[in-house]
């Protein structure tokens, strides 16, 4: 009888264990050239993909940096061409358009938006966030004449810091506050219209801002 050592056991299981000693199918020529293929074509799609992705931000740039140039324009420096070109490219602009409203309809923000991006006259740039959303406010109860109202306060600030009140009295346009006490005072004097539609839009506002506190 031949008795094994408790070390040699634990060698033979050991060897048998052992990648060497076990038989592993041997990857053939032919799947290691498909593997070496595959590698290559991921790391060309991967550059593709990359030089794509580059192409797509760099042409994006070109194109906020030609919005940008022609912003910086009034209207009536603008070609037809520059018009087109911010009508065709300018994202924001199309979805305010596609929205389809009528311009009484928009809120301060998208008004003030589209008045910059198109070359307008800029007249809400003159209104505080506060006035804007009160603007808002007059337009979501469907009161167009009070916002209507709020939009000549707009002009008139566009004429300059110094506006002629009642009775021959000046004021600060632009830092006078829209309160109804305000307007019969100030504001109300400084648009000169025969026809009363100022006036009305005027007396509007001031009806809304008491309904709503604002005196």
């Amino acid at each position: 009888m031949i008795v094994q050592s408790t070390s040699s056991l634990l060698f033979a299981n050991t060897v048998a264990r052992s990648p060497a000693a076990r038989q592993t199918p041997t990857a053939s020529p032919a799947n290691i050239a498909d593997t070496v293929r595959i590698s290559q074509a991921a790391r060309e799609a991967l550059a593709s993909s990359n030089a794509s992705s580059s192409s797509a931000t760099n042409s994006d740039k070109s194109v906020e940096a030609r919005l940008a140039a022609i912003k910086a324009k009034d209207g009536l420096s603008r070609t037809q061409e520059e018009q087109d070109y911010v009508r065709a490219n300018d994202k924001r602009l199309a979805e305010i358009t596609a929205q389809g409203k009528p311009p009484e309809k928009l809120t301060a923000d998208e008004l003030d938006y589209v008045q910059k991006a198109a070359g307008f006259v800029n007249t809400f740039a003159n209104l505080s966030p506060a006035e804007k959303a009160l603007y808002d406010k007059a337009v979501a109860s469907g009161n167009t004449a009070a916002a209507e109202g709020i939009s000549q306060i707009a002009l008139i600030r566009q004429g300059g810091e110094m506006a002629g009140g009642a009775n021959g009295t000046t004021y600060n346009s632009r830092t006078t506050e829209i309160t109804a006490a305000n307007i019969e005072k100030y504001f109300r004097h400084s648009i000169v219209d025969p026809s009363g539609n100022a006036e009305s839009k005027f007396q509007a506002l001031i009806q809304f801002l008491q309904n709503n506190q604002v005196v």
